[in-house]
């Protein structure tokens, strides 16, 4: 292992880039010319569209056009698809309502874009806003996830009359309903997962070009060539090599860039029939509080089934997830296959089953945030567990102890299908509670009663599945002075690509890490490309760009024996170079490389360069799993809570930068500890006015809200499902933080008798239980 080899703390090649303003945003990307777009939104969360009168708007000075759903359709442009062909309970498929790129007749949520305005600057087209003209006869609105389905709640959608999407369902449940007729003790928790809203640091953005054949879209997002593929098969319908897409840097996404939004579009369509570049910036409360995709808001009916011992028998689930107005791309399999598949966690349960029922409401659409499900399926089971700890008086850690999937059951089947192939549970357990000093948290707790303090203490165990079932190809070059370039797929959000894929190639290469460039985010420059989400940037990524380098030192050993006059068995690579065994004689990588450009060294049936390509389709999931402890102080005064020690215990597998990996644990953390205190997005139950429209309302956690926090690493439980052993982190923060902290507070208030409280758990509801006991 060399200075850059994997396993090394390797400080991040594109920070020095990034920190010193060098860094190449998409508000960056200067283009003579471009004419700004401004949307105009709906104030109205239902409401149909009675007119629509631009013509003032468009005499306006400065404005070049101002388009709506008219437009739209007569340029014969499509809708945005959702990519799930979800199957319901009785084997039919989901409702699949079309989503406009306009509003078309009526508006479903505050926010949804209703013209598009472009203009010489951005003032003419906030101005020309001003003097459109629409009247609206506004709708009733239903926003509430429980009441959506409910009779008295107003259709969205004719197709949907009772606002149900997809009545949806996984497990046993005949197994199941068995093991409760059985059960000792039945334990039951109505659970709220809170509607998140993301907030990137960098707002969505895009630039739209037409040169007369070719689209070309810069954006923000976490992958281009899916964008590129349904700009052209579902919007424009238009052959794929008609459309370049380019990604930037990106500063933070989280799940939400993902996707394909209307504004991708438009700003093509302006572009074309202007001819001229158009380009969109989008303003934080203005645009992304009430068009991006939000995350979560899930509310649950849950069952745990347990003997007289306090072994698990069975878990039974009923989730009503809310979709949104809209079904946005990957929608429907975020609260389904995602989240039921984790229900089950690190536990030996004989059936589990679950209900989903997910439902449309006037709010913007719902679709993957960091976890996408994983994080849903953990803070139910693991506030289930809590529960059936205090309801048993068995205790946070016996009665995980007692239920554990052992090491010596592994490979265990789940009864959602899934196969661990490792997993030490009980010894990463241990770890954590050692660094968390668990047995002097009783102390700390008497010192801080005397101070008028509550403190607790709570426990989270999480797992979940990455890495599988999707591809990525890369390729890697080496030019004739020895650089090495490397293309792929998979997209940077500020994760730490460019170093971490890097690292893996000088590794296995022999060089260093600056001889390594990573190219990423163009469909011109990279063939193909799924992106980055669900934790596989290194496990599916990083094994590709393995393969490839593996594939070129091949490559390179057959060069080298013509060069040598040797037979291909004699080479040896080494060291960066390639040798004949057993002797002095010697070339170079860059040597090699220049080699392979000389047609009198050209193998036969071998193509010209150092390069190779590969494809790797993991058939096999990883399982990444970790113990998360959290402790808390509340002032019982206000209701206050303080985060006042974090303890991560985590298995990643092969652990390529521990520095990279220790950036993702902090940021996850940081995130679930603001989706279990501060963070709620909020819509008027009346009107479907968002109340939590800006950073004065909708809380964000600031850095005195996140503790130091201490990661341990449990690096004995290598992954069998992966070619370099890695399992995937990106998101392991997110999953366990807000069950650990939720379980924590819940401790300490135990001695008013509450037993339960919905997150976030805000100094004022905190205030309120302890004052109504």
């Amino acid at each position: 292992m060399g200075q850059f080899g994997i396993g090394q703390g390797v400080r991040r090649v594109e920070d020095l880039r990034l920190l010193t303003g060098a860094g190449r945003y998409t508000d960056d990307i200067q283009i003579t010319d471009a004419a700004p777009a401004y949307f105009l939104r709906s104030h109205h969360a239902h409401a149909r569209i009675r007119s629509l009168e631009c013509t003032a708007a468009r005499a306006a000075p400065g404005v070049l056009a101002v388009y709506t759903a008219e437009n739209v359709r007569a340029a014969g442009l499509g809708t945005i698809a959702c990519l799930i062909p979800l199957k319901q309970t009785d084997g039919t498929p989901l409702v699949t309502p079309p989503r406009p790129l306009l509003a078309d007749g009526i508006v479903r949520h505050v926010g949804e874009a209703v013209a598009m305005i472009v203009a010489e600057t951005v003032d003419a087209a906030h101005d020309a806003a001003e003097l459109i003209e629409i009247d609206y006869e506004e709708l009733p609105a239903v926003v509430d996830t429980t009441m959506a389905s409910t009779a008295q709640s107003p259709p969205l959608w004719q197709e949907a009359p009772d606002n149900i999407c997809f009545r949806w369902q996984r497990g046993d449940r005949g197994k199941t309903d068995a093991a409760f007729e059985r059960a000792a003790r039945v334990v039951k928790q109505r659970l709220v997962n809170n509607r998140i809203i993301v907030n990137p640091l960098e707002p969505r953005a895009a630039i739209g070009q037409w040169d007369g054949e070719r689209f070309t879209l810069h954006t923000p997002s976490q992958g281009p060539h899916m964008l590129r593929d349904q700009l052209a098969d579902d919007i424009f319908k238009l052959p794929k090599d008609r459309f370049r897409v380019v990604t930037p840097d990106v500063g933070g996404s989280f799940g939400m860039k993902i996707f394909l939004y209307p504004e991708h579009a438009l700003v093509l369509f302006a572009a074309r029939a202007l001819n001229r570049a158009v380009r969109w910036n989008g303003e934080r409360s203005a645009d992304d509080f009430v068009s991006d995709t939000q995350g979560r808001d899930h509310v649950s009916e849950a069952e745990l089934a347990l003997d007289a011992d306090g072994h698990f028998l069975a878990l039974r689930v009923r989730t009503v997830a809310n979709l949104g107005a809209y079904l946005s791309n990957f929608a429907p399999y975020i609260p389904t296959d995602l989240y039921a598949m984790m229900l089950p966690g690190v536990y030996n349960f004989s059936a589990v089953h679950a209900e989903v029922t997910g439902v449309f409401t006037n709010t913007a659409p719902v679709d993957a945030y960091r976890g996408a499900g994983r994080p849903e399926a953990a803070y139910l089971l693991e506030r289930m567990v809590d529960a059936a700890a205090r309801e048993t008086g068995l205790g946070q850690v016996e009665i995980r102890k007692r239920n554990f999937i052992s090491a010596e059951m592994m490979p265990y089947r789940t009864p959602m299908k899934l196969e661990y192939d490792v997993g030490a549970f009980a010894h990463t357990l241990d770890i954590a509670l050692d660094q968390a000093d668990w047995k002097g948290f009783f102390g700390r707790r008497e010192a801080a009663r005397v101070n008028g303090r509550l403190r607790g203490i709570g426990i989270a165990y999480y797992i979940e599945a990455c890495g599988g079932m999707v591809s990525e190809s890369a390729e890697v070059r080496v030019d004739r002075d020895g650089r090495i370039e490397v293309l792929i797929g998979s997209q940077s959000n500020g994760q730490g690509h460019e170093t971490a894929l890097a690292q893996i190639v000088a590794d296995r290469l022999g060089v260093s890490i600056d001889r390594v460039r990573v190219v990423q985010g163009d469909t011109d420059l990279i063939a193909t490309g799924n992106g980055t989400g669900g934790s596989r940037g290194l496990p599916v990524g990083g094994v590709v760009c393995a393969q490839a380098t593996d594939a070129v030192i091949e490559k390179g050993r057959r060069f080298a024996a013509e060069v040598l006059e040797t037979a291909v068995a004699d080479i040896r690579f080494d060291n960066g170079g390639f040798e004949v065994i057993g002797t002095d004689r010697r070339l170079t990588l860059a040597e090699v490389a220049g080699a392979a450009l000389d047609p009198r060294y050209l193998p036969q049936d071998e193509t010209p360069g150092l390069s190779a390509s590969e494809t790797f389709n993991p058939n096999l999931r990883t399982y990444p799993n970790g113990c998360h402890v959290c402790e808390v102080e509340i002032d019982p005064e206000t209701g206050a809570t303080q985060v006042m020690h974090y303890t991560v215990a985590d298995d990643f597998g092969t652990v390529v930068n521990p520095l990279l990996l220790a950036g993702q644990i902090h940021g996850g953390v940081a995130q679930g500890i603001g989706q279990a205190l501060l963070e709620r997005c909020v819509y008027d139950q009346h009107n479907g006015q968002l109340l939590t429209g800006s950073l004065m309302d909708y809380g964000l956690p600031r850095a005195d809200d996140v503790p130091p926090i201490d990661l341990v690493l449990n690096e004995d439980v290598p992954c069998k499902n992966n070619p370099l052993g890695i399992k995937g982190a990106g998101e392991a923060g997110a999953v366990g933080a807000p069950p650990a902290v939720v379980n924590a507070v819940l401790d300490a208030v135990s001695d008013y008798g509450i037993a339960h409280l919905d997150m976030p758990l805000s100094a004022e509801r905190i205030w309120r239980a302890l004052h109504r006991r």
